[in-house]
């Protein structure tokens, strides 16, 4: 049997969110490391395990508005270095709920998808918000730039190190909490989506 990281085993855990079910990839792997070999080919993200895409994401984690701040000289995209972060975060997880520290990250994802959020659309020269149904694959690349984002603006300015923040960002997701980042925007997204419907 292959164990994520040689550690925990992922057979036995179920996406409860029949929206997400077909996009969080739990596919046990030796090395998560496909290399983006699949890059230009569209959707298949979904293909990579959820886990893979999290350090992929922790390696170039995006802009926050207009500010290039985020992924600027900090993120490298070194590898292995990513993936030891992972590592040190997940047993922090293991240690605090005494849960499968995969099974928790992907309960933090379904709770933190956003399942509305706004377009603009432009009628007679004014621009108006209006509401829409978020894709399956946009939910879940949402919930993981949030996470991220969350885990390294916990990080500016603070002693804490970086897995001590992804695990606490997980952990607050996991547990509806809002302190995490993730959990925080998904509500604003959707309140903003309600006011404008």
């Amino acid at each position: 049997m292959i164990k994520l990281f040689n550690k925990w085993d992922v057979s036995g855990i179920k996406v409860e969110d029949p929206g997400l079910k077909d996009y969080i990839n739990l596919r046990p792997v030796y090395v998560l490391k496909t290399g983006g070999r699949n890059a230009n080919m569209r959707f298949w993200k979904s293909k990579y395990n959820i886990v893979e895409r999290l350090i992929n994401k922790l390696m170039i984690p995006g802009h926050r508005g207009k500010k290039h701040k985020l992924s600027s000289g900090h993120c490298s995209g070194k590898g292995q270095k990513v993936t030891n972060l992972v590592e040190k975060a997940f047993l922090i997880i293991e240690k605090k709920l005494n849960k499968n520290p995969v099974e928790v990250f992907v309960k933090a994802l379904e709770n933190a998808a956003p399942r509305e959020e706004i377009t603009t659309i432009e009628y007679g020269g004014a621009r108006y918000p209006k509401a829409v149904d978020c894709s399956p694959q946009r939910r879940v690349d949402f919930t993981l730039r949030m996470m991220v984002q969350g885990a390294f603006a916990k990080t500016y300015k603070n002693k804490k190190r970086i897995e001590e923040c992804l695990a606490e960002e997980i952990s607050n997701a996991y547990n509806l909490d809002n302190k995490s980042n993730a959990i925080s925007k998904k509500l604003e997204l959707e309140r903003q989506a309600q006011s404008s419907r």
